[in-house]
């Protein structure tokens, strides 16, 4: 009888939660290990260079809880990839200590494994100097003067230092920041599992039952790995996996169909097929993994750019609608005249929903034809005070101005909040997404053991 390696995915991110009954469904099926993704870099560069997650610490504490009481019983493994939603040293030690109070709270005893992910600057300079350092499309070459201006880089691990942590006892793994299939297919490639077939089940349990229809990144998925195949399975009954809901995602956030490259190599997928076994479980196969001859780990990093102000406003007056885009024009113009000696630098932004507010320049109707529009008016500058000048005055400028046609002098717009400006404190850029050339898998990722009791 062929070898079968079980994998439960409880949610697409770690403080999304998931149905109880689900959950339950999956630990029926005895997986051998529990894992999660707990972050990306999907909601921006504030929350690296802040050092804040983007997830609520209550819901983590709580999907967390279930997971680990479930594996003690169970005597199998928990593995956490991104700690707290983006792998940098506040946020894996922000759930090391969410850990440490279950263990506590629950009378558990078991060993840690910390793997943190975030990098030196002194190191990747070294790199950069030595001609080390590549940019991923569309970024530019990294230069010394934007890595200084960098505040915080995490490196991308990939399954060694997971599978080392294994190897060493670990029973509850932190990952800082980590490649999101690895943590679902380091136990399998430890095992002596195939590591292409592996490392696509991670890439679709990654996102829990997203890859489902209908799809959610709060319920769970299991996988089951086989010799040469794998299979997937919603554990909530009003959901099934297609092969089209498997298929596409396996094109999720991928810029080539057929390649998905990786620490260490590529996922290469272009025998890969998709078959419908049941009414909800599809079986995988054919996928392929290929070791690069050099070995990269990708980098992310932030800067601080300034800070940000936002007011929200709204207008269902046609005439203005008609209007707004010199509207805007004239009311930039105006701010640019009011404070042109105040040698203040800033950078002001007009979102008008209803027109163009998600696509911006992609978007093909342009033509407003909505009774109402929104507007979001930003303004970030060098210090807080600033940013609060320059909205401020956006803000009065847009309510008060006299366009063409206007009926009403009591102003244009319409304000959902008192106060109506908004101070959004530290705005951050990505500054660094560039690959890294090491010498060793592990070199960038160290491990601290912790006895949880």
């Amino acid at each position: 009888m062929s070898r079968e390696l079980r994998v439960l995915s409880p949610t697409a991110i770690l403080g999304y939660g998931f149905p109880m009954e689900s959950f339950e469904e999956g630990m029926k099926r005895k997986p051998h290990v529990i894992a999660v993704d707990a972050g990306s870099t999907d909601p921006g560069p504030y929350y690296l260079g802040a050092g804040i997650s983007f997830t609520d610490e209550s819901a983590v504490k709580r999907d967390l809880e279930i997971m680990i009481k479930a594996a003690r019983e169970n005597g199998i493994p928990v593995i956490v990839g991104t700690a707290g939603g983006s792998g940098g040293e506040p946020h894996l030690q922000e759930v090391v200590e969410i850990v440490k109070s279950i263990g506590e709270d629950n009378g558990l005893a078991f060993k840690m494994a910390v793997i943190h992910a975030e990098i030196e600057k002194e190191y990747v300079i070294n790199k950069l100097l030595d001609g080390k350092v590549k940019p991923l499309h569309p970024v530019p070459e990294l230069t010394l003067e934007e890595l200084e201006k960098t505040e915080r880089i995490v490196g991308q691990m990939g399954l060694e230092p997971i599978i080392k942590a294994l190897e060493e006892g670990a029973e509850v793994i932190i990952a800082g920041r980590a490649y999101d299939p690895t943590v679902f297919a380091a136990l399998a490639v430890k095992d002596g599992f195939d590591a292409g077939l592996a490392l696509h089940m991670g890439k679709i349990l990654e996102c829990a039952s997203i890859a489902a229809t209908p799809g959610s990144g709060s319920d769970c998925m299991f996988g089951y790995l086989g010799e040469d195949n794998f299979r997937l399975e919603p554990l909530n009954p009003i959901r099934k996996c297609t092969t089209l809901s498997v298929a596409a995602h396996t094109l999720y956030e991928k810029t080539n169909p057929y390649i998905l490259p990786g620490p260490g190599g590529i996922l290469d997928l272009q025998d890969t097929k998709f078959h419908q076994e049941t009414d909800n479980i599809v079986k995988v196969t054919g996928s392929k993994f290929v070791p690069s001859d050099v070995y990269t780990v990708k980098l992310e990093g932030t800067k601080k750019v300034g800070y940000r102000t936002v007011s929200i406003a709204g207008t269902r007056d046609s005439i203005m609608i008609s209007q707004i885009e010199s509207i805007i024009q004239e009311v930039r113009d105006r701010v640019k005249d009011n404070f042109k000696n105040a040698d203040y630098k800033y950078h002001l932004d007009f979102k008008v929903y209803g027109r163009d507010a998600v696509m911006g320049s992609l978007e093909p109707k342009k033509e407003i034809t909505s009774h109402e529009i929104g507007i979001v008016i930003e303004a970030v500058a060098d210090t807080q005070k600033i940013a609060n000048t320059i909205c401020s005055f956006a803000r009065s400028t847009m309510l008060h101005y006299g366009y063409d046609g206007r009926i009403s002098t009591a102003g244009n717009l319409a304000f959902p909040y008192s106060p109506s400006d908004f101070k959004a404190g530290e705005v951050y850029e990505f500054s660094i997404y560039h690959i890294v050339e090491v010498d060793d898998p592990y070199e960038l990722f160290k491990i601290d053991y912790v006895n949880v009791q």
